[in-house]
């Protein structure tokens, strides 16, 4: 998929980050901008950003200057997440949206067209896992879920999302995945995985959301225009490498 992105447009630029894995398609980009931050006035379409890494994220684009759309499935947690950040002065906008689902894909897109005129960056941060057991125990819908959520949503939201982000001269595109996809974690719960996870990697803490915010919006702005197809692993040490 990167390569034939690649050929989208000269401009077009791919990066990933890992653990979470960000692909981050990135365009040379000019436009008029008013407010402060690395990401003045950009528009960021954040998905599965109500909770956890996808709000922090959310959170420090809108912190560094950008107008985020935040979304989630669910109208409650789309209204919490909205009503946290606007608690602290952040430009936000929610979307209920099912990523899954192609109607309400083009309809996030819509909306944030709608707001604010364009799109400048989409952080693909949504992600779900029915299953945890032996994988012959698993369904043939379970794999379904999971590629039309983990993998076929992040590519149509991309490619709903880049004719946009052309228009205005460039732009990024950035999917969060896991570290497990170097490196396996035994099925363990809660504490033990905690533990597991320190003693694995010498760390004093396990990685919190906020994080990863940071790295994201390092990967959007322009200090980061000469990467492109990398993966950036923020994993407090871990075994990151095939």
């Amino acid at each position: 998929m990167m390569c034939s992105w690649a050929r989208v447009s000269r401009f077009l630029r791919v990066l990933v980050c890992r653990a979470p894995l960000c692909v981050a398609m990135q365009m040379s980009r000019t436009s008029a901008t008013q407010r402060d931050g690395p990401h003045k006035d950009k528009v960021a379409i954040v998905t599965g950003s109500s909770q956890g890494i996808g709000l922090a994220i959310a959170r420090r684009l809108a912190e560094d200057g950008a107008h985020v759309v935040v979304n989630s499935r669910k109208k409650v947690n789309v209204d919490r997440a909205v009503k946290e950040l606007k608690a602290e002065n952040l430009s936000v906008l929610g979307v209920v949206c099912n990523v899954g689902k192609e109607e309400d894909q083009q309809r996030l897109v819509t909306r944030a067209l709608e707001w604010q005129g364009g799109i400048d960056y989409l952080i693909s941060s949504v992600a779900v896992n029915p299953f945890v057991g032996n994988i012959l125990d698993s369904t043939a819908e379970m794999w379904d879920k999971i590629f039309e959520v983990n993998v076929k949503s992040m590519f149509l939201m991309a490619k709903l999302s880049v004719p946009h982000m052309q228009k205005r001269g460039g732009g990024s595109i950035v999917f969060i995945s896991s570290l497990t996809g170097y490196n396996p974690l035994p099925i363990l719960k809660d504490e033990a995985l905690t533990d597991f996870l320190m003693k694995a990697n010498n760390v004093v803490r396990v990685g919190e959301p906020k994080d990863y915010g940071g790295v994201v919006s390092f990967l959007c702005s322009s200090d980061a225009s000469y990467i492109t197809g990398e993966n950036i692993v923020a994993a407090g040490g871990a075994i990151s490498r095939l």
